[in-house]
């Protein structure tokens, strides 16, 4: 029998070339390949070459390391996540009329406004998230936390431009 490979194993099949395991089944392993997509690869078989074994022991699945992956992208970057327009909204101007006489209107696309509004709520997560793991007491933190929820109820109002319920800003419901 030959060695047993962990998730994250790297080999080079004559004729599938190289790929990664994902998944070990009791009679095969799932072996991504980069030419020939995922194929189930026998454990017994032993023509291919390995480029890096990885302890069977050692390795964890590759949802899991895709979650954990997703979950601290999301805790630290500061990059937007695609949030869609609701489509009524799409190919729409929001023109902004002066009060005051003699001065023009001003018209930008909805576009670029609801982007700098997912901007927005998007870098409130992320000081969110920094503000929950930093130092400070629990008093403090939650202090700060209304605050940060106040926010989110005054841009309920934009809350129209959303496709879907779920990218909605949520406020204090009590007040």
């Amino acid at each position: 029998m030959s060695e047993i490979l962990g998730i994250g194993s790297r080999v080079n099949h004559p004729l599938f070339g190289d790929g990664v395991v994902i998944k070990i089944h009791q009679v095969a392993y799932e072996v991504c390949f980069i030419h020939q997509g995922i194929k189930p690869v026998s454990k017994e078989y032993t023509n291919w070459t390995i480029i890096e074994a990885i302890s069977a022991e050692s390795s964890v699945s590759f949802t899991e390391a895709e979650k954990s992956l997703i979950k601290i992208l999301k805790y630290w970057s500061d990059v937007s996540e695609v949030v869609p327009l609701g489509d009524k909204w799409k190919g729409g101007k929001m023109e902004l009329i002066p009060g005051e006489a003699g001065l023009k209107p001003k018209e930008i696309p909805i576009e670029t406004f609801f982007h700098k509004i997912v901007m927005l709520r998007d870098r409130i997560r992320v000081m969110e998230q920094r503000i929950n793991a930093s130092d400070l007491s629990d008093e403090e933190k939650v202090n700060i936390q209304q605050y940060i929820t106040r926010i989110y109820g005054s841009l309920t109002t934009f809350n129209i431009l959303f496709k879907n319920k779920e990218d909605n800003f949520v406020g204090d419901k009590g007040e």
